[in-house]
């Protein structure tokens, strides 16, 4: 890549690739590939949007109100895609949808994209967000799935906050093979894991890293689809 023929916002875009995540260990191409593609200012609330390849999390303002959410840092959430060894074919289930920006970059690695999102305001930022960048992949529904979602088994599961411990519910939305990231514990000790369902009971848990995000939001509303 000729660097110095990028634009100001392509370089900026480069430069989170290249000196925030590639040094978090996402090495796998495709995923490197989707951070190029789906572009991650696009999703970021407009007032946030000068900060939008920072090494921070973002602040999920709309129409000035504070939702009291965050955008994962860029790192986390590419560490998180790729931990997910999502295959085109592959069916997800997303709980904490936010801007839509997670959910467009796995939209971007797998076939469909099961968004789901306790916030009603957040739900229809992020339903504003992927139809203004056509991504048509991606369901956002409206409600609380901290402990799963409907009976559908999925290929893969990504929870985008923290919970204290796993709800054997959401292992159990896994079909066999399938893999649940999640970051699991509390303040200010947090590590996210892969539980991979093996068979129809049995699961294998793999720790991947230390870090600390925010409580999943889990209140009982009622279900809305968009």
């Amino acid at each position: 890549m000729n660097v110095t023929a990028l634009s100001e916002i392509e370089q900026a875009r480069f430069n989170m690739v290249e000196q925030q995540i590639r040094p978090w260990e996402v090495l796998d191409q495709t995923v490197l590939q989707a951070l190029f593609d789906v572009q991650r200012e696009r999703y970021v609330p407009p007032a946030m949007q000068s900060l939008a390849f920072s090494d921070v999390e973002l602040p999920l303002i709309i129409n000035s109100v504070d939702t009291r959410e965050t955008m994962l840092s860029p790192k986390v959430e590419a560490r998180l895609a790729q931990e997910m060894q999502l295959k085109h074919t592959d069916c997800i289930l997303e709980i904490g949808t936010g801007s839509g920006y997670q959910a467009a970059l796995l939209a971007k690695l797998a076939q469909q994209v099961t968004s789901v999102e306790v916030d009603s305001r957040l739900a229809a930022f992020a339903v504003q967000n992927l139809q203004r960048n056509h991504v048509d992949n991606v369901k956002v529904e409206v409600g609380d799935a901290h402990s799963g979602w409907g009976t559908t088994e999925y290929d893969a599961i990504l929870v985008t906050g923290s919970v204290p411990v796993v709800p054997d519910a959401l292992k159990y939305q896994l079909r066999v093979g399938g893999r649940l990231v999640v970051v699991v514990g509390q303040n200010p000790v947090m590590t996210a894991c892969r539980i991979t369902r093996t068979s129809a009971a049995s699961f294998d848990t793999k720790t991947l890293f230390d870090t600390v995000i925010k409580p999943l939001r889990g209140a009982t509303i009622s279900q809305f689809k968009f």
